[in-house]
């Protein structure tokens, strides 16, 4: 596995920033067979470390930017999201996206934000990260509107990251030009309906991440979660898809760097 070359396509770098573990992190992951990481932004304080440390650790950790779903009432700053999104480490907006779990009554401000992003990353070109937590729908829909006026080359432009929706969701992305990423809850003992979808992705459209410091995977679940751990999501991947943790380095690797043209 070690000699496996994995990219880690979504991580938050913000709480290994704040107690000084970057280089540790980051130095374990490439222990461990992660050679590139993407540092994923969602509010000015992450945006803003992600590019920084695409600057400190160049080729090895890559920068995006954006305001995620809960910066929906907080007058996020577009003004400073605009000359971020110029410098040259920077990949992707994102992520962004809409959550109805817990605060379904903020919708309409979360349309208006995910939107307002997908402007941005059709005028950069730019592939976005999507999160989407019931409100499938709603996603399709502004994703449709995305796909029809996108520019760039069809299958750069975008990624569901953290997939936990049904074979029908996968289908309408995968329609439309996006790529699927699957983290630790792949590996979750009540994670069955995830795996079974995981299975028909095709080879060209899937992608791994940690979504590091969160959901880390069977056998560090209840534990911090860093790249180092996407491995594991790796394996299961292969597992269930019938082939070799190599194959499944080697496609995800590719397929990253194609969407990311790191």
């Amino acid at each position: 596995m070690q000699d496996s070359m994995f990219i880690d396509s979504h991580l938050h770098f913000d709480t290994f920033e704040e107690s000084g573990e970057v280089a540790d992190i980051v130095y374990r992951a490439e222990d461990n067979g992660v050679s590139q990481m993407l540092a994923v932004g969602g509010s000015l304080l992450a945006n803003q470390t992600a590019v920084e440390l695409a600057k400190k650790y160049p080729h090895k950790v890559f920068a995006s930017v954006g305001y995620d779903r809960d910066e929906a009432e907080s007058n996020p700053d577009f003004d400073r999201l605009n000359i971020l999104v110029t410098d040259p480490g920077v990949v992707a907006i994102g992520e962004t996206g809409l959550d109805y779990h817990y605060t379904p009554d903020t919708a309409q401000v979360q349309l208006n934000l995910f939107q307002a992003m997908l402007d941005i990353a059709y005028a950069h070109r730019l592939p976005v990260i999507v999160h989407s937590r019931e409100a499938d729908q709603d996603t399709l829909n502004l994703l449709n509107n995305q796909t029809a006026r996108w520019n760039g080359k069809e299958d750069e432009i975008g990624v569901l990251h953290c997939f936990t929706g049904s074979l029908d969701f996968a289908n309408a992305l995968l329609g439309m030009g996006f790529m699927i990423s699957f983290s630790g809850l792949l590996t979750f003992k009540n994670a069955d309906s995830i795996r079974a979808v995981a299975q028909t992705i095709p080879d060209d459209r899937i992608l791994i991440e940690t979504d590091a410091p969160y959901l880390a995977p069977v056998p560090y679940r209840g534990t911090r979660n860093e790249p180092a751990h996407v491995v594991e999501v790796a394996k299961v991947l292969a597992f269930i898809r019938n082939c070799s943790s190599e194959r499944i380095a080697a496609i995800t690797t590719d397929n990253a760097r194609r969407l990311f043209h790191l």
